[in-house]
């Protein structure tokens, strides 16, 4: 693997959470992680440490790296900080030209949809996550996408830890019906049915805290790329 970096290694890592394919408490080794991106220690360690800072991982003395398991607390402020951004985003778009942000919006709806027919999860978990980044993205929103890149994930973490009963079609059907309603320039609906999805998927949090394998052998496959669709456009 060539031309891999901290800031790389942090970012599969994340992507991976994003997939569904990291669980809350699982142990990330850093001789496993270094032998996977066929890099040194240190690099592996410099990239824990960005994802530390992050909120994403912790060190546990004696134990090694784990993916946080966010707390319930955690969790409501994470979807708090959502509703406020992208509500604000979509406020942020009345009286702009959407029609390439429409049409690039219904291409990943699009693949969500073959990916929801298909049988590959982290697939279909990555893209369901990926349509918040990719609006704040296309809305021209740069410096956002990161910060609802790290939202997304550890609301995504909260869906993994307490079990989330939101299934991947009404998300699917939610995300559509945001871009219906910025197509027929209803921006006020837009922003009301992104409140909605992001209350649907917090309140469809379980108490119950899942259970976590933490194997140290499915980190090779678990840090592969997500393999999006690709359709003829």
């Amino acid at each position: 693997m060539t031309d891999v970096t901290p800031t790389t290694i942090a970012a599969r890592v994340v992507e991976a959470i994003l997939a569904q394919k990291l669980a809350p408490g699982e142990r990330l080794g850093e001789q496993q992680l270094a032998e996977n991106f066929g890099v040194s220690r240190t690099m592996v360690r410099e990239a824990l440490m960005q994802l530390q800072a992050r909120g994403f991982v912790e060190v546990q003395s004696r134990r090694g790296w784990y993916v946080v398991e966010p707390s319930a607390e955690e969790a409501r402020d994470a979807f708090a900080a959502r509703r406020i951004i992208e509500a604000g985003i979509l406020a942020e778009s009345s009286g702009r030209p959407l029609s390439k942000v429409i049409r690039k919006l219904r291409e990943h709806i699009a693949d969500e949809k073959r990916a929801i027919a298909g049988a590959d999860a982290a697939t279909r978990a990555f893209l369901l996550a990926d349509f918040h980044v990719c609006l704040a993205d296309q809305m021209g929103h740069r410096l956002l996408c990161d910060v609802l890149r790290d939202l997304t994930a550890r609301t995504t973490l909260a869906a993994t830890l307490f079990q989330s009963t939101h299934e991947a079609g009404q998300s699917c059907a939610e995300h559509a019906a945001i871009v219906a309603a910025l197509e027929a320039g209803e921006i006020k609906r837009a922003r009301q049915l992104m409140l909605d999805h992001i209350g649907n998927v917090e309140e469809a949090l379980e108490a119950e805290v899942a259970s976590s394998p933490g194997a140290d052998e499915r980190l090779r496959a678990t840090l592969a790329p997500v393999a999006l669709p690709r359709a003829a456009r």
